[in-house]
């Protein structure tokens, strides 16, 4: 077995967070929050739970909650991360699921992929993975199934050796970027499927498709850019891939 801990950004949240976080909680004693300086009761109602509130005083972004999540669980000395969303979209349920496949596979990112089952997933939010999951798989250097689902297994190993930057307009970057990072360093990924889960009652994403897609485009575009066109990425992402 590993030593992990699951860090949940959470803004504006205070409808599923409380439920969100107990399920992690029977999955692993190592629960943080990160409350991005919501405006709601989003902390408010975790009183009571056994679980490490860490909260920004103002709006920092999904990118700078991550990492400083991330941070608090390396300084208890675990082996991995799992981050997933507190909006309801992930199962915590699943998290055996990355475990077990982390376990079997050190030193790799884990990532709990969704675009199997497309026919739950908005189509406008579906072309806009597609989209996102080549470039950044070629800059990457080889294939990824979901490059844009948070619901995700870090090794401690990679995080201690990364700096990335964290800013507000990276709030979206950030888990792209991560996946390139890591490819540079010889890490890759593995996916594991889980279900896609959009209902009506969810509130709207904070990802914005259009313009936050194009952040990250334009996030690869500078690191192909430095590599070259890193062209034996393309090869295997594109030709290697269709034999």
């Amino acid at each position: 077995m590993i030593s992990f801990a699951v860090v949940i950004p959470a803004y504006y949240e205070e409808g599923t967070i409380r439920d969100v976080t107990e399920r992690s909680i029977l999955q692993c004693e190592k629960v943080i929050v990160v409350d991005d300086g919501s405006g709601d009761e989003t902390s408010g109602v975790l009183r009571g739970l056994p679980v490490c509130l860490l909260r920004n005083e103002t709006n920092m972004g999904k990118a700078a909650s991550l990492w400083r999540g991330m941070q608090e669980a390396l300084a208890r000395g675990v082996e991995g991360v799992i981050t997933l969303d507190g909006d309801g979209q992930h199962r915590p349920e699943d998290i055996p699921k990355l475990v077990q496949l982390a376990i079997d596979n050190p030193d790799t990112i884990i990532i709990g992929s969704r675009l199997h089952d497309r026919d739950s997933i908005p189509i406008s939010r579906y072309r806009a993975n597609r989209f996102a999951n080549f470039w950044i798989a070629w800059a990457s250097g080889y294939p990824i199934e979901d490059s844009q689902s948070g619901f995700r297994y870090y090794p401690a190993s990679l995080l201690k050796g990364i700096e990335l930057d964290t800013s507000r307009d990276k709030s979206f970057v950030f888990e792209s970027e991560i996946l390139i990072e890591a490819g540079s360093k010889g890490i890759r990924t593995k996916a594991v499927q889980i279900p896609a889960i959009y209902t009506e009652s969810m509130r709207p994403s904070h990802f914005e498709s259009v313009n936050d897609i194009m952040r990250i485009t334009k996030m690869v575009a500078g690191r192909l850019f430095r590599k070259g066109m890193n062209l034996p990425g393309f090869y295997r992402v594109i030709i290697a891939k269709e034999k």
